[in-house]
């Protein structure tokens, strides 16, 4: 089943990209040439999606048609902000309907279960089916109120090509697991852009990337940690649950990263400029650093598109610590409807705080002491400990199946008189522990420092692109045997 998914994508991204090559040089300086890459793009990401999910490829495009409608309705009103802003509230109860339904609806109706003391959820049991969660939905229902809010703010003319729009919202590069692309960033692409050599070349290396980061690193220490997380909590050494914390906190970044630079990657070769995602959160010395850095069209989103909105930090402190709350308790629902992804925001929620209100104050203090010594790096050390403490901490919730589970591997990793370093060397192999410590080195920027002290040297520029070339020759080849060679080849934000 791996194999033949793996061989459908290469050869649809062979096909896709051909055709694409083609028909820009045959219809290079027509007037119908972006007319017709986008056709070709729009329909590639239509049959990508009903690969994946086919029955609702028709709720994407009833997204499409509801939010092109109200686009056009809030331009054709332009000067009764009334009416306008009854648009915008009715666009936003559909998106955020549409996603309840299909993502949150099943846990609510399992918590009315609970309530009532019933075995069987009350829905499945009237009904004889569940709701299945449509893949990417969180993502591009994120992506469609983008536009439909910025043209509320009159920042973006509605689109009045509804093809344009479809392509927005279904552009298969980044429809699965993102990154969230805002229509204010691809709005001129979309309209008119260019496909050069070196676009396409640095594009191929970022996917191949991007797929060597998934496929090398993330899946291989995904299975230490499946491993870990699937043993009874209480039986599990102090080690070895470290072990696992740190596994799943490698498979989470490089499985997300290697996505959005495939995606950011395969973007560059049909001309679109995507956003960064990720820049090396693992190096933070803060959890709002660290947020600075992590699935950063996600923060931003919730940044611009909910907190600012809600009065931002305008109205007090009181105030401000109620939009903080209610923005990481979106952000945990957001990532699945579970209690645990729920206590995973309001955890980043609360260190948050406390970095806000003393925390973050003591550490400049600290700071501060120590360099009066030139003993600046002594602080430096203690904070990004707790930084990484603090979301080992965090994906172990995340990953943890209830909280129960959290909340026992959480004290197994502190009980450190049942240490248990045989249990835990047990779970490794020459493999597994070679891609966990490369894991560890490439998780700090140590590709951009090479790079930059390359560049410095004569023909610094040719030496970066031919040992580009080279590298990523070697890394697509090793990505395409370990993914054919395994069964193992999940994606964690597929679920999202």
């Amino acid at each position: 089943m791996v194999f033949s998914s793996t061989t459908f994508l290469f050869v649809f991204l062979a096909i896709t990209l051909a055709l694409y090559y083609l028909f820009n040089f045959l219809l290079k300086k027509t007037p119908v040439r972006i007319r017709v890459l986008n056709g070709i793009l729009l329909a590639a990401s239509l049959v990508f999606y009903a690969w994946g999910e086919p029955k609702y490829v028709l709720l994407m495009l009833l997204s499409i048609v509801v939010n092109f409608v109200f686009g056009i309705l809030m331009g054709a009103k332009d000067d009764n902000d009334k009416l306008r802003k009854l648009f915008l509230i009715l666009s936003v109860v559909f998106n955020v309907g549409m996603l309840f339904f299909f993502k949150y609806f099943m846990f609510v109706t399992d918590i009315i279960t609970a309530i009532m003391g019933k075995e069987t959820n009350i829905f499945t049991e009237a009904t004889g089916t569940a709701i299945a969660l449509p893949i990417g939905i969180s993502f591009f229902t994120f992506q469609i109120m983008s536009y439909v809010i910025d043209v509320y703010r009159r920042k973006v003319n509605p689109q009045k090509n509804i093809f344009r729009l479809g392509l927005y919202i279904s552009l298969f590069p980044q429809l699965i697991a993102g990154p969230i692309v805002r229509y204010i960033d691809v709005d001129q692409e979309l309209a008119d852009r260019s496909v050069t050599l070196e676009g396409v070349y640095e594009g191929m290396c970022r996917f191949i990337l991007g797929l060597a980061k998934k496929a090398l690193i993330a899946n291989t220490v995904a299975q230490i940690s499946d491993t870990i997380f699937s043993m009874d909590t209480i039986q599990i050494s102090s080690a070895t649950a470290w072990l696992g914390a740190i596994c799943y906190t490698l498979q989470i970044y490089f499985d997300f990263s290697g996505y959005s630079d495939m995606a950011i990657g395969l973007g560059r070769m049909f001309g679109f400029h995507f956003l960064e995602n990720f820049n090396y959160p693992y190096i933070s010395s803060s959890v709002k650093e660290f947020w600075r850095r992590w699935h950063i069209s996600l923060s931003s989103w919730f940044r611009d598109y909910l907190y600012i909105p809600l009065g931002g930090n305008r109205k007090g402190k009181v105030r401000t610590q109620i939009n903080v709350f209610l923005v990481w308790l979106c952000t945990g629902f957001w990532h699945g409807a579970a209690f645990t992804f729920i206590a995973w925001g309001l955890y980043y929620w609360l260190l948050l705080t406390m970095e806000n209100l003393f925390l973050g104050k003591a550490f400049e203090k600290f700071e501060n002491t120590f360099n009066k010594f030139k003993l600046g790096f002594i602080p430096k050390i203690i904070e990004h400990t707790y930084t990484i403490v603090a979301f080992l901490i965090g994906w172990v919730i995340f990953n943890s199946k209830d909280l129960p589970q959290a909340f026992t591997f959480v004290r197994r990793m502190f009980t450190f008189s049942e240490w248990g370093w045989d249990k835990m060397v047990s779970q490794l192999s020459n493999l597994s522990t070679t891609m966990l410590l490369l894991g560890i080195l490439f998780s700090i920027p140590i590709v951009p420092a090479v790079r930059k002290k390359l560049e410095g040297l004569k023909n610094g520029d040719v030496i970066v692109t031919v040992s580009g070339a080279v590298i990523s020759m070697a890394l697509f080849v090793l990505a395409i045997l370990f993914i054919t060679g395994s069964g193992y080849n999940p994606f964690i934000y597929f679920r999202f």
